[in-house]
């Protein structure tokens, strides 16, 4: 039986259909719905930037107001290939106008609600039948002016499948057999599960679409119960080519499928998509937190603070010896930086191995030491002592260890030299007495037997 040894030992997981698939990213159109997040044209074109380095297909972008234009406009001048810059439309004409007169963009999005609770209430249309000559007559628009188009199928985890939605796809494919459909689960009510119920199950839905003759399905999960990321991939998993995701999974509610998530999982764990660079994304994250104000918690897989940190005693003596021993990928992966705290539940190696660190960076020396040197043992009980008397309650720092690391190597070795050298002063003291008090004998005696 072969041994997993290694990241590259671990065999990767292959699309059961083998369909070449696609990431777009919905950031700056559905990520900047987030309650209390403003991105300036600036901060735009940064995350523009990202997307481009970590190779994203495509973007969709708003084109309502004087600052989204300014943005879409600098963004197609920058003349990257990729991420392709698309708009996004209600599925009314003057929207698509405004699509039309953005010089580069050659792509919409058309909103398309097909929930009869939207129909009614939010759209105030009489029903499913003018819902459906409403869209169908904005996707004309667009097709008959040169776009290429995406259907997004608004809440259609709450929507009569077999009833409405599926006689709408056959329509719009017979106008576009190209169009995206964009599965929208609007509400996060979506499964990954295979034969679940209708409507919820995301493997049936997109293997009906496939049947109708659908060559382009996307994925646009909400993350209300969880299962955003999850129902993204299962998308891909049953044949959809596309995913829509924001960066962090910011958005309205609890917010989309997470973008790094999805990507990461499709970089290190399946087969053919080293297209994509995920080197930037801790910098991204850190540029997001700091210039847009997302908090990002410690614990957030891929990008968090912690991802890399390790304090107790197994798994830092683990980490140390071999990172691939409890990391599941290389923090270079991502862009990160492994991390070795000291706290209430680390171990003599662990300490042992900070106190390297930190004779490292005082002394400017490699010094190799056991667990069981005195000093080590003493720097650990300095901090076993804190710990259970109740005197500290976060991780001891860098700066910490290296205090402690002066106190036992550098203080005590200048102490006990000092005291040495004082020791051996007063034995040359005594020797240098003893030996006059032996030279005036001798004087003594010379002149006692005086002149012969």
């Amino acid at each position: 039986m072969k041994m997993f040894a290694s990241y590259e030992d671990l065999p990767r997981l292959r699309l059961p259909l083998g369909q070449e698939v696609f990431v777009s990213d919905s950031t700056l159109r559905d990520g900047a719905q987030m309650p209390g997040v403003v991105i300036k044209v600036k901060d735009r074109l940064k995350i523009f930037e990202y997307l481009h380095r970590i190779g994203i297909d495509k973007l969709e972008i708003f084109l309502f107001t004087r600052s989204d234009k300014e943005a879409a406009r600098a963004m197609v001048e920058c003349g990257h290939s990729q991420p392709e810059v698309t708009g996004w439309a209600r599925s009314n004409l003057k929207d698509i106008d405004l699509v039309l007169k953005m010089d580069g963009i050659r792509e919409t999005g058309i909103l398309m609600s097909i929930s009869d609770i939207h129909i009614r209430a939010k759209m105030g249309l009489k029903g499913r039948v003018e819902a459906e000559e409403k869209y169908l007559k904005a996707l004309d628009y667009a097709l008959d002016h040169g776009l290429k188009t995406r259907a997004h199928l608004e809440d259609i985890t709450r929507a009569d499948l077999p009833g409405f939605v599926y006689p709408l796809v056959s329509k719009i494919l017979e106008r576009d057999p190209h169009c995206t459909l964009r599965i929208c689960d609007t509400l996060g009510l979506g499964v990954p599960f295979l034969d679940a119920c209708d409507p919820y199950g995301i493997p049936e839905m997109v293997s009906r679409l496939l049947d109708l003759g659908a060559r382009n399905i996307e994925t646009h999960i909400h993350d209300d119960f969880g299962l955003g990321t999850a129902n993204s991939l299962a998308g891909y998993w049953h044949g959809a080519n596309w995913s829509n995701l924001t960066f962090l999974g910011i958005g309205e509610r609890a917010g989309n499928s997470e973008l790094e998530k999805a990507l990461l999982f499709l970089v290190q764990r399946v087969e053919g998509f080293q297209k994509y660079d995920l080197s930037c994304l801790s910098e991204f994250a850190e540029y997001v937190e700091e210039h847009i104000g997302i908090r990002i918690p410690s614990n957030k897989a891929v990008v968090g603070g912690n991802i890399f940190a390790h304090e107790s005693g197994i798994h830092t003596a683990g980490v140390i010896k071999n990172p691939f021993i409890y990391e599941p990928y290389p923090p270079e992966l991502v862009g990160g930086r492994r991390k070795i705290m000291v706290g209430s539940t680390s171990g003599t190696e662990v300490v042992r191995f900070k106190v390297e660190e930190a004779l490292k960076q005082l002394m400017n020396m490699d010094i190799s030491l056991g667990k069981d040197d005195w000093r080590v043992r003493a720097i650990y009980a300095d901090i076993v002592r804190l710990y259970e008397q109740e005197l500290r309650n976060s991780c001891i720092s860098d700066e910490e260890m290296r205090a402690l690391v002066e106190k036992y190597f550098l203080f005590r070795s200048i102490l006990e030299n000092e005291t040495h050298r004082m020791e051996e002063n007063g034995r040359a003291c005594e020797r240098d007495v003893l030996s006059a008090k032996t030279c005036q004998r001798e004087e003594g005696s010379i002149e006692m037997q005086g002149p012969r």
